[in-house]
């Protein structure tokens, strides 16, 4: 079955596989140490809960997205074990093991890898409500059936990734085109470094970049997004014509997308979006002398199963292909209950001015003349002189949401519940924070008062030494103590 073998993609196969499962060792670490305090018997939005919701009624149940907690009572115990499991298959998948086997053991593997992050998702409420959820769900979907070692991997599935990489950045692209007027007249990265919801290390000294480069910043992304992912697919030009020049002209696409991700990487924080992307554009490198397969063909039966998933994907991607299209886009949707071929997107408008809610609490007894003491995420910015940290690939799921608080309602429920948890000094809660104040003691009082942050210039932090300036704009929430929770 030579004909169905994409033998020039041996090395893009291994990048496929490793680097998603990598992707996945980072996921599940994630969730064991944030999803008990955030998700958890005892968390802000208790998964049971969710569950018990859903076996009240069949229209209930249908809403909730396969998870093995549907049949399996949820405990943190369970969740965590989950986890220590997801892990140490995909570890074993970094390492390449699964991989020496015949065809369905690399892909029971990441079946399982699937199946089980789904199983955390789908809990997982507006803490996994990131699009880079769902495409870590659909790529290590497909990676389960790109086969072993000692043969190369299959041309439909490699047509799959490409098709996936489109989605991601052609998708990403029409947001942009079709959302604020900042994308349009190339003023978006003007603001974006400063404003986007965990600056990096390097936020700051991209920022301060002049005017010219952030619009060459704006061109390059269009280009990189609108353009460069339809040669992703001129590979399959060279199974009629015998010339090198369409593989080349695939790999060169690959790279450009790889370079533009990892000039995100340098300047923000995006959990795994830009390393996924950075993986997934890897499908684009056809190079013959990298080819890792061996010379045993694929066999029949998997020609078979490979050839029922890409029918399957035909069949699904008439959502997403018609979404691309649509004048009202969505962004970062899925259209099916297991998440494949999804449309993806991120950034349609771009914030020009960052507020900050600064949570407060003191010990003190009356709040009106009390000494106020910070709270300290890990990412998000707080203390003015601290150097904004490089977290991503890893998610702090906290940190972000406390970014699109000012985008919408100041007192979501998970917020509340959060500042019920510091009120009480939560412990798995306050291990979420850079700093607790009070060093695990309860607070009396705590409060939330918002700030205008923005980077200093290069003036001002010659002056003071402070790398983000804030004024304050006024208190959100008034004190609260327990007695008025309660």
């Amino acid at each position: 079955m030579d004909a169905f073998a994409a033998v020039d993609f041996g090395f893009a196969r291994e990048v496929l596989q490793r680097g998603i499962a990598a992707l996945f060792v980072i996921a599940f670490l994630s969730s064991f140490h944030q999803f008990p305090a955030l998700l958890g018997e005892h968390g802000l939005l208790p998964a049971p809960r969710l569950l018990a919701w859903a076996r009240g009624s069949k229209r209930a149940a249908g809403m909730l997205r396969p998870t093995l907690f549907r049949r399996l009572r949820y405990t943190d115990r369970r969740l965590r074990a989950l986890c220590v499991a997801g892990i140490s298959v995909a570890a074993a998948l970094v390492c390449g093991i699964p991989q020496l086997g015949p065809p369905w053991v690399p892909a029971l593997c990441f079946l399982a890898l699937w199946l089980g992050y789904m199983s955390i998702v789908s809990l997982g409420q507006t803490f996994y409500g990131f699009g880079w959820e769902m495409l870590l769900l659909e790529a290590g979907f497909l990676a389960a059936f790109l086969g072993p070692h000692d043969q190369a991997p299959p041309v439909v599935i490699i047509v799959l990734f490409w098709w996936l990489v489109f989605r991601l950045e052609f998708g990403g692209g029409m947001i942009k085109i079709r959302g604020g007027r900042e994308w349009r007249d190339l003023t978006a990265l003007m603001y974006h470094h400063e404003t986007q919801p965990m600056p990096g290390p390097l936020s700051r000294q991209a920022h301060l970049l002049p005017a010219w480069f952030h619009r060459l910043e704006v061109l390059g992304n269009h280009f990189a997004q609108l353009v460069v992912p339809w040669f992703l697919f001129a590979p399959l030009v060279g199974l009629w014509v015998d010339s090198p020049v369409p593989a080349i002209i695939g790999a060169v696409a690959a790279t450009i997308m790889i370079a533009t991700q990892l000039w995100l990487v340098l300047t923000g924080n995006f959990a795994w979006l830009n390393w996924a992307t950075v993986v997934l554009a890897f499908s684009g490198y056809g190079i013959p002398a990298a080819s890792t397969s061996g010379g045993r063909g694929i066999p029949l039966y998997w020609v078979i199963v490979t050839a029922a998933v890409f029918v399957l994907y035909a069949v699904l991607s008439w959502w997403p292909a018609r979404n691309l299209v649509a004048r009202r886009q969505l962004m970062n949707a899925s259209f099916n209950r297991w998440q494949l071929a999804n449309a993806y997107g991120a950034f349609g408008t771009v914030t020009m001015t960052r507020i900050e809610y600064v949570v407060e609490g003191t010990q003190d007894h009356d709040p009106d003349g009390a000494t106020w003491a910070e709270y300290v995420f890990k990412g998000k910015p707080g203390p003015l002189r601290r150097i904004p940290a490089q977290f991503a690939p890893y998610h702090l799921r906290l940190d972000w949401l406390m970014w699109f608080l000012p985008l919408g309602r100041v007192l979501d429920p998970w917020f509340e519940q959060f500042l019920i948890a510091l009120l009480r000094a939560d412990a798995g809660v306050l291990r979420l924070l850079a700093r607790d104040p009070f060093s695990g003691t309860e607070p009396r009082w705590v409060r939330v008062v918002s700030y205008r942050y923005r980077f200093a210039t290069r003036a001002e932090f010659r002056e003071t030494g402070q790398r983000w300036m804030r004024d304050r704009r006024r208190l959100l929430v008034r004190p609260v103590s327990h007695d008025l929770l309660t």
